[in-house]
């Protein structure tokens, strides 16, 4: 880059902390940072012109986890380890309200279901007769039952006739969520570069040299919230994820409201006013879906429109207004990484798709990493 002794001197000298990333995780990790060390200079670095993982291309599904989720980490992880999970995706979601109110977000509370299709009648009856269990697990945390059984009354079809539903649940906006984030972030004195790839970074002895595509420079300390594209920058314990989503133009008279999960959660779908999203389907190709490409595929894209035909808008002409995708950051755990590199080096990644309910408290704990 051709750069002024002006723009040397106010964007690129004596940074405190360079960010990159600037989505849920990166924005809270740089206004937390800002509250705490009120005289440092924060720069953050977005590789797109918009945060381009998944905080602003996930479906705005303000939840912690279906029956047959949590069912499934049981399996792999212990009891409290679930807990801790939970606790941590609530208090995530709490923080992320408390920070921008619930105007500012879109917040609405509808609830959520878990359908289950015709030939899942085993899973059903596996998650239906664990509800008291979870209920009780999960009561000292939310004071009251979480999960029970509604009969269908959307008119979907080729599923049970009984959803298992979750009072708990809400969506929200994630484009007015990022509007209100970088809001305040801008209003705090907080630079941030857009466009702008990190290819490499090399710790000196008090600092850290950042090489991207267009400049190097040097900061104190680094902070890593890139999630999907953690790998890129040495973090072996995160895989990308790439999630496909698409969203129907407005439908007359929609009766469909909540957040809704099938298929132990590898499709889900909601209502944006008017509009259902539908997204989902990495299951069918998981090893293509482990990429970092912004893309859509042939194959998962004609599952989605399927399972809207067949399943979701059964009687209710439809078309297509938009696709779109975005990388997840996911790995073997389900626990988020929060920790120091180097001396100098930091991350918050592997939010494991669900960055709407934890990137507010993960991007907080990151901060908290530097004393």
């Amino acid at each position: 880059m051709n750069l002024s002794y002006w723009e040397t001197k106010t964007w690129f000298s004596n940074i405190d902390f360079c960010i990159i990333g600037s989505g849920i995780t990166g924005l809270n990790c740089a206004l937390n940072l800002k509250e705490r060390f009120p005289k440092s200079k924060i720069l953050i670095l977005e590789r797109g012109i918009l945060p381009n993982g998944a905080s602003t291309k996930n479906a705005g599904f303000a939840c912690f986890g279906s029956v047959s989720e949590i069912l499934d980490d049981l399996n792999s992880h212990s009891e409290e380890e679930v807990m801790q999970l939970i606790q941590k995706r609530l208090k995530g979601l709490k923080l992320l309200r408390k920070n921008l109110g619930d105007q500012n977000i879109g917040y609405k509370e509808y609830g959520g279901y878990e359908l289950f299709t015709n030939a899942d009648s085993a899973l059903f009856e596996e998650c239906k007769s664990a509800i008291p269990n979870l209920n009780n697990m999960l009561k000292p945390i939310f004071r009251d039952a979480v999960f029970g059984i509604q009969k269908d009354s959307f008119g979907f079809l080729n599923i049970q006739k009984k959803l298992i539903f979750n009072q708990f649940e809400g969506q929200l906006n994630t484009g007015k969520m990022m509007e209100a984030l970088l809001h305040k972030v801008q209003k705090a004195g907080i630079k941030i570069l857009n466009n702008t790839t990190v290819e490499e970074f090399v710790e000196t002895e008090d600092s850290v040299k950042i090489k991207t595509d267009k400049l190097e420079f040097s900061a104190n300390k680094l902070l890593i919230a890139t999630n999907g594209f953690a790998s890129q920058l040495g973090i072996p314990e995160v895989k990308p994820a790439r999630a496909q989503v698409l969203i129907t133009k407005p439908i007359k008279n929609l009766k469909i409201k909540g957040t809704f999960h099938l298929d132990k959660g590898y499709y889900y779908f909601r209502n944006i006013n008017d509009r259902i999203l539908f997204g989902g389907g990495r299951n069918l190709d998981l090893e293509t879906e482990e990429t970092t490409e912004i893309a859509q595929t042939e194959l998962i894209q004609q599952k989605l429109e399927e399972l809207l035909k067949t399943t979701v808008l059964p009687e209710t002409f439809f078309t297509i207004d938009q696709r779109w995708s975005g990388i997840m950051g996911v790995g073997k755990q389900k626990n988020p990484v929060v920790k120091q590199i180097s001396e100098n080096v930091y991350c918050g990644v592997r939010l494991g798709g669900m960055g709407v309910a934890i990137g507010s408290l993960v991007g907080k704990e990151l901060s908290e990493l530097i004393k």
